[in-house]
């Protein structure tokens, strides 16, 4: 039965061993020098793509008065995601994911220090901001599934709870520091700079790609299409209800939630507060503030066992925070909100990807990772709604109707979805030494 236990990666980390020796802990993950590269890595390449939003959504912004605009800007950013996460979890399966890494770090790179000249020559030229949206969203629709699947290659099951969450925060530190940095570098060396500065950052990464130890994938490689090989994924999620309920869950991130987040704080900056660059950045990096204390928080979770009530409750938490920031008189009562809607949102999210990663097989992680980074495909259209209603009934008007509605969820699932509201940690890992 031991022996089941142990993780690929043991025989190439020299401070690992199997997953009882150790105790799953809030740091327990940084003891696989393998997870502190990847983590140094995902942790650069989330500044650069939100000094990137930044960049974008107030130069979108700025050159059009839209919020219209702003969502569609969203729109076309993940339309490469839609169209193509599904083949890449069927890639990410079947091809080496370190040179996966590289490919998709490189065109990130390439095309960030293209933009930044183009913007050189450009200044005031609206298409090459939906362009680049566009190509970065190529890029995104292989990184973003490679990533959540390479975090459980890299740890064993038990310690996978505390690596995710300090994934997540890292990510969270981005969210509060790419933000400010976006909207600070914007007011010195101007936009084309903050792409310059995303081509450095992406090179980077790719340094701390080679230091990955990546177990191959034990999975038998199948000779058949890749069409064949995404319908298994989605007849797995067919037949599994508990993947099936957790995916059915991160939905209400990118339709109600997220797009508060991303499509409104440029206009509540300048039309609310009367702000600049500045303004907005400030009131991002409050997301991400609060997001960095979730993440430890849920890092430090331990063997908490109601894993699924604790998703409810930050869900519902997150919506009242919302609700909070669009009657907010002031920047700084904006940015308290904010703080907390980052916090119990970063519960949210990390408690919902583990539960959800922990259901997916070894052998098919890759393709039902495909599947469920779908998900981040509705966000354009909740951001489409979020900037159109901001244009119809007004930021604050729409952000309380998003927030409502996501509040609404939350309750309705704990009163009529035991699957998600009684379901336990130890579940989740029993499930994940049997897969």
């Amino acid at each position: 039965m031991a022996q089941s236990h142990v993780h690929p990666t043991l025989a190439s980390e020299p401070s690992a061993g199997t997953e009882t020796v150790i105790p799953p802990g809030t740091f327990a993950a940084l003891r696989y020098p393998s997870f502190n590269w990847f983590i140094t890595g995902t942790t650069l390449s989330n500044a650069a793509q939100w000094i990137q939003q930044v960049t974008l959504s107030w130069l979108v912004y700025d050159l059009t008065g839209s919020g219209a605009m702003l969502g569609t800007l969203n729109l076309v950013r993940s339309l490469a995601t839609l169209g193509l996460a599904p083949f890449a979890g069927v890639a990410i399966d079947r091809f080496p994911r370190r040179r996966l890494l590289y490919a998709s770090y490189a065109w990130l790179f390439s095309i960030s220090l293209v933009f930044g000249f183009v913007l050189m020559v450009l200044p005031t030229a609206i298409w090459p901001l939906y362009v680049f949206a566009l190509l970065g969203g190529v890029a995104m629709a292989i990184n973003m599934p490679l990533t959540q699947t390479i975090v459980f290659s890299l740890v064993p099951r038990a310690v996978a709870p505390s690596a995710v969450a300090l994934n997540q925060t890292g990510w969270a530190v981005m969210r509060s520091l790419g933000p400010a940095m976006g909207g600070f570098l914007i007011v010195w060396f101007g936009p084309p700079g903050n792409f310059f500065v995303q081509a450095a950052a992406y090179l980077l990464v790719a340094l701390t790609v080679t230091q990955l130890a990546i177990p191959k994938s034990t999975a038998p490689v199948r000779n058949v299409s890749a069409g064949s090989s995404f319908g298994e994924g989605l007849r797995y999620l067919k037949d599994a209800p508990t993947t099936r309920a957790f995916l059915f869950m991160g939905w209400v991130l990118p339709l109600f939630i997220i797009p508060i987040f991303a499509a409104l704080p440029p206009i509540f900056a300048k039309d609310i507060f009367g702000g600049g660059p500045d303004t907005l950045g400030i009131i991002l990096s409050a997301v991400g503030i609060g997001g960095i204390a979730g993440g430890f928080v849920t890092a430090s979770l331990g063997r908490l066992e109601r894993r699924g009530l604790l998703q409810l409750g930050a869900l519902l938490l997150t919506s009242l925070s919302l609700i909070g920031f669009a009657l907010s008189a002031t920047v700084w009562a904006a940015f308290i909100c904010f703080v907390l809607a980052g916090f119990f949102e970063m519960i949210y999210l990390t408690t919902n990807q583990t539960l959800l990663q922990l259901s997916i097989p070894d052998e098919l992680r890759g393709r039902v990772t495909g599947i469920v980074s779908l998900n981040m495909g509705l966000m354009p259209l909740g951001a489409l709604v979020a900037g159109a209603g901001a244009d119809l009934i007004g930021p604050r008007a729409i952000a309380i109707t998003l927030s409502g509605i996501a509040a609404a969820i939350a309750v309705g699932v704990y009163f009529f979805s035991p699957t998600i509201r009684d379901y336990r940690l130890s579940r989740a890992l029993a499930a994940a030494g049997k897969n």
